[in-house]
């Protein structure tokens, strides 16, 4: 909470304006990453989607590109991301919940039917499994005759932040961290245009953490990912040009634009002096935005229209790349078909309505602006010092410090909100007593019959395919993973003689083993 009713010069007695504020397109790149920002070219406008099996995805990635969309971002179920196929009996109940099921190459054919990928990027929301989402996605490119070298796009696969807060890990931070540095190395060569990691700070805070902890936990587990990668003999401007981020647009306006700014100012600076990065791309922090999905509520549903515009307009005043607006039944389920489009418009209103592009960072010279964002700095430099005082972040994952602090600040909301200290309007504050519970509104439901389809569509995959050859693959994926051979090219020959999610994330764990949590409560 901001005690201040007004500000002025001398909140910025201490701020070097030459050395931190700059001009956009240049370091510290505090302004922005480009000179001319959107009046050349406006965010990719990238709405996340996914249910069901994979052609009833295809169907709402066609819809939303015939729409104006200008990306694609995939939704995964949960027993992919965890790395189960479809009729494991742990997926039972799961299958397409929460996102679409990919069990093998087939389903990415699929889900990619008459969508031309070399003229449209992908990003996909995928981490534990990430190496083999990724392998599936080129393989398809190749089968379109994109070559490897023209896919562009990003996957997740940032799995420190699985271990802190979202939980859809499988193997333990060694193995899982030799994957993400293998995909650095295979991409750098093989796939220069595609982003290798979306380090996140979505996750943290949507988990409960504060618009600082968001920005030091992401910072730290980028850091030892870059370590990572130099530790294995990697150039640091090999692959940190092929390195992204991707971060909450909450409801504090001023504060999440002044976190933006400070964000892209202090990765330049850690880049630049920490680890002397020369090139320029490598310097600056290119992110993704995704509108709060813990603001939405039940209550009052239509509120949630207004929250997204809200957060969505602090993403573009604070710079990002590209966006994806949260549709306002998603506080209940999976968005209806209406319900998306109204969030793909918002964006569109926002872009060529408001004139929020006109100029590269409109806000950049407000004292309030400026202080905030020299304030959240210097509060994340310092969450950094103690992090890097317990031995870095993966030691803080496995002492359980960067969970108790989310847990903390999770907890402390709450209170506030319980306590009305903080207000949300049709939850605490300005109650309609006629839906108090939350109105009735139409929302997407899963046709229960397409778990079964799923199921039988991968046992005919079983029955036809080459068994020999999968197994095979197999068994040299899992020498290569005992050894010390980058595993993305086995990964790559195991998903082309269509194994399955399941079987590789298998292999893997026989190699590997599988992660068990410390309980920090």
């Amino acid at each position: 909470m901001n005690n201040k009713y007004f500000y002025g010069p001398t909140d910025l007695a201490d701020f070097d304006n030459d050395a931190n504020l700059g001009q956009p397109g240049q370091y510290p790149f505090t302004r922005g990453i480009y000179a001319d920002m959107y009046r050349s070219r406006f965010w990719t406008m990238r709405q996340y989607a996914g249910f069901g099996n994979a052609d009833e995805t295809n169907k709402r990635f066609r819809y939303l590109l015939a729409n104006g969309q200008t990306g694609l971002s995939v939704a995964f179920d949960l027993p992919t991301q965890m790395g189960l196929d479809s009729d494991d009996a742990m997926a039972l109940g799961e299958v397409g919940r929460t996102g679409v099921s990919i069990d093998a190459l087939d389903d990415m054919e699929r889900l990619f039917r008459d969508i031309d990928l070399g003229k449209v990027s992908t990003s996909m929301t995928i981490n534990a499994t990430s190496a083999i989402l990724l392998a599936m996605y080129r393989a398809v490119g190749i089968k379109q005759g994109v070559p490897a070298k023209l896919l562009s796009g990003t996957i997740q696969n940032d799995i420190l932040k699985e271990y802190e807060a979202r939980n859809t890990y499988i193997f333990p931070p060694q193995g899982s961290m030799r994957l993400i540095t293998d995909i650095f190395a295979f991409c750098a060569a093989d796939m220069p245009k595609w982003n290798t990691i979306s380090i996140s700070g979505y996750h943290i805070r949507e988990a409960g953490a504060t618009a600082v902890q968001e920005l030091a936990f992401t910072f730290a587990n980028a850091i030892a990912y870059v370590e990572a990668a130099l530790a294995c003999g990697l150039d640091v401007d090999a692959f940190a040009p092929q390195l992204s981020f991707f971060f909450v647009a909450q409801m504090d306006l001023f504060e999440e634009i002044a976190k933006f700014r400070a964000a892209r100012r202090l990765w330049a600076k850690i880049m630049k002096e920490r680890f002397n990065a020369k090139n320029p791309k490598s310097l600056s922090l290119r992110f993704h935005v995704q509108t709060a999905g813990s603001s939405l509520t039940l209550q009052q549903p239509d509120n949630n229209i207004v929250r997204t515009t809200i957060e969505a307009l602090a993403a573009a005043l604070g710079g990002c790349q590209s966006l994806h607006t949260n549709a306002k039944d998603e506080a209940i389920a999976l968005p209806t078909e209406a319900s998306a489009l109204t969030a793909l418009r918002t964006q569109q209103i926002l872009a060529f309505e408001t004139g929020v592009g006109s100029v590269a960072d409109p806000c950049g010279g407000s004292y309030y602006i400026e202080s905030l964002t020299s304030k959240t700095e210097a509060a994340v430099v310092e969450y950094l010092k103690k992090i890097e005082e317990l031995g870095g972040a993966i030691q803080a994952v496995e002492s359980g410090f960067i969970q108790k602090e989310i847990q903390d600040s999770a907890y402390q909301y709450h209170q506030d909100v319980e306590s009305k200290a903080k207000l949300v309007v049709g939850v605490n504050s300005f109650i309609d007593a006629q839906n108090a519970d939350g109105e009735a509104i139409q929302v997407q439901r899963i046709d229960p019959s397409l778990e079964e389809k799923q199921v039988a569509k991968l046992k005919k995959l079983r029955e036809t395919r080459d068994n020999q050859k999968v197994a095979e693959c197999r068994e040299k994926l899992l020498k290569a993973a005992k050894g010390k051979d980058n595993l993305i090219p086995y990964i790559c020959e195991a998903v082309e003689s269509y194994a399955t999610v399941g079987e590789i994330s298998g292999t893997l764990k026989e190699a590997f083993g599988k992660f068990r949590p410390l309980n920090t409560l």
